[in-house]
C-alpha cells in the first residue's frame, strides 16, 4: 500500500461496483479484508494491470479490464500500469497456439508510449503510475533467474491451457516461455501489487504472480479476471486479426458503424462490460433490448462515440450515418483523389488499390465479386471491368468508404 491518506467509500459500495461484470475475485474474502483495512488506515491499495505493448491498438475489448481499472481510481485506489518492455522481448502466447513473435526493447517502448496515450482515454492519466519492468527484470542475473525457477516445477507450469494444448499436440513449447509467467510475476514482486487485474486467458499468469510473491514473504496480491469480449462477428474474442473489433481511436463513424454490426445477443454484455451506463439503466436496457434492439444498439453506437470522444460528436456520428445508409445519400464531405489526365481508363481492381481501398489484388477482387464496389451509384461485380475516368465520379467500396474522383487539370 502507498503512503497516501485518503477516504474511501464504505466496503459494501465498493465490493459492488468492483463485482461488477468480474468473472473472478480470487479468492473475493482477501480482497474484502484488504479493502477493510485500506479503509482503516487511508491507504490505498496497488492495482496492477501489465500492459501487452506488442498489440500497441486498443479496442472496446482492452476498454473492459481498463474500465475495471479507471473503477479502482475512482474508488481512490492507486493504478500501476506496468508496460512489459522486457517481457515484450520473450513473446507470450497468452491462449494461442503459436508464440508472439518477440519484440525488441525499442519497439516495446514505442508501443508501450501509443498504448498508454489510449488509454488515457479511460484511466486518470494524471492519477496513473506507469513503470517499465525492465527496470527490475533487466537488472537480474543468471543465479537470480535460476533461483526464480526453483520456485515453480514444470509440471504445474503445464497446467496452463495453451501450454497443455501445445504439449499434448506435439506443438514445441521453449525453455524461454516458461519464463514469461515467472518474470511477469516479478512484477507483483517488484511494486508489491494487492490486486492484479487481466482477462480470463490470463488467469494463470496471475495466480502464479501470488505463490511468487509469498515466496518473497509479500502477502500474495488478489486476482480479478474480467470476461474476453466477442467481436462484432459474434463468433470469436474481438481482435484486430479477426477484423471483429471497435477500436477506442477509431473515427467517430468508424465506431458507430461498427457497433451497429455487432449480433443482438451481445448489446447486453457490451453495455455491461465496456460503457459507464448505471445499474438502473442495465435494468431498463434489458427490456430495451428485448423489445427493441435496433434502438438499444444505436444507443450503445451513441455511448461509445460519447465515451471516447464527447456528446455532440456522437449525434453527428449517428446523422452521418443516417444520412448514408438510412436516407442512401453520399456524405457531404468527400475525400478527393486526383487522377492524372495521362489515365483515360482503368480497371476497377487497379482503381480500388490507387485510392488504397484494398492492401492487395485479391481483397479487392472479393469486394468486386462480393456486391461491395459501386461508381456513382451503380454496382459493379465484374472484375475485368474497365472504367473510363470522369470528373467528379464517386467510387464507393463497402459500406462507408467514399473517394470523389478529380481529373489533374494540370496535365501530367
Amino acid at each position: 500500500m502507498s503512503n497516501t491518506p485518503i477516504s474511501f467509500p464504505p466496503l459494501n459500495e465498493q465490493m459492488d461496483l468492483i463485482k461488477r461484470g468480474a468473472s473472478e475475485i480470487i479468492p473475493e474474502e482477501e480482497l474484502v479484508s484488504k479493502i477493510e483495512r485500506s479503509i482503516k488506515s487511508k491507504n490505498q491499495l496497488i492495482i496492477k494491470l501489465g500492459c501487452d505493448p506488442s498489440r500497441p491498438d486498443l479496442h472496446v475489448g482492452h476498454s473492459v479490464v481498463l474500465r475495471k481499472l479507471a473503477l479502482f481510481q475512482i474508488l481512490g485506489h492507486q493504478a500501476v500500469l506496468i508496460v512489459g518492455d522486457f517481457t515484450g522481448m520473450i513473446g507470450d502466447p497468452s491462449g494461442r497456439n503459436v508464440t508472439r513473435p518477440p519484440l525488441s526493447l525499442e519497439e516495446a517502448r514505442k508501443n508501450g508510449e501509443s498504448y498508454f496515450e489510449q488509454a488515457a482515454k479511460i484511466l486518470d492519466k494524471e492519477k496513473t503510475k506507469i513503470v517499465h519492468n525492465s527496470d527490475w527484470l533487466s537488472k537480474m542475473n543468471f543465479e537470480d533467474v535460476i533461483r526464480l525457477s526453483s520456485k515453480y516445477t514444470v509440471a504445474r507450469m503445464l497446467e496452463r491451457d495453451d501450454f497443455t494444448k501445445r504439449f499434448k499436440t506435439g506443438v514445441p513449447i521453449s525453455m524461454h516461455e516458461l519464463l514469461y509467467p515467472l518474470a511477469q510475476a516479478m512484477d507483483s514482486v517488484a511494486i508489491k501489487s494487492d490486486v492484479e487485474l487481466g482477462g480470463t486467458d490470463q488467469k494463470f499468469n496471475l495466480l502464479v504472480g501470488r505463490d511468487i510473491q509469498r515466496e518473497h514473504d509479500l502477502e500474495p496480491q488478489v486476482i480479478l479476471t474480467m470476461p474476453l469480449i466477442v467481436g462484432t462477428d459474434g463468433v470469436e474474442k474481438m481482435s484486430k486479426s479477426y477484423d471483429n473489433y471497435i477500436g477506442i481511436s477509431d473515427p467517430p463513424n468508424e465506431i458507430y458503424g461498427r457497433t451497429l454490426s455487432i449480433q443482438d445477443n451481445l448489446i447486453y454484455n457490451y453495455f455491461e462490460l465496456a460503457t459507464d451506463v448505471s445499474k438502473e439503466e442495465l435494468k431498463e436496457l434489458k427490456k430495451e433490448i428485448e423489445n427493441n434492439p435496433r434502438d438499444a444498439k444505436r444507443k450503445l453506437a451513441r455511448t461509445f462515440v460519447r465515451m471516447y470522444y464527447n456528446e455532440k460528436i456522437a449525434i453527428s456520428a449517428e446523422e452521418k450515418f443516417d444520412k448514408i445508409f438510412i436516407k442512401k445519400d453520399i456524405p457531404d464531405e468527400i475525400e478527393e483523389y486526383t487522377v492524372p489526365t495521362s489515365i483515360k481508363e482503368i480497371n476497377i481492381i487497379d482503381l480500388i488499390i490507387k485510392v488504397n481501398f484494398a492492401s492487395s489484388k485479391g481483397e479487392a477482387r472479393r469486394l468486386v465479386q462480393q456486391g461491395g464496389v459501386s461508381l456513382d451509384g451503380e454496382k459493379v461485380d465484374d472484375i475485368t471491368f474497365n472504367n473510363k475516368i470522369k470528373d467528379g465520379q464517386i467510387l464507393k467500396v463497402g459500406k462507408r468508404k467514399f473517394i470523389k474522383l478529380k481529373i489533374d487539370t494540370r496535365g501530367g
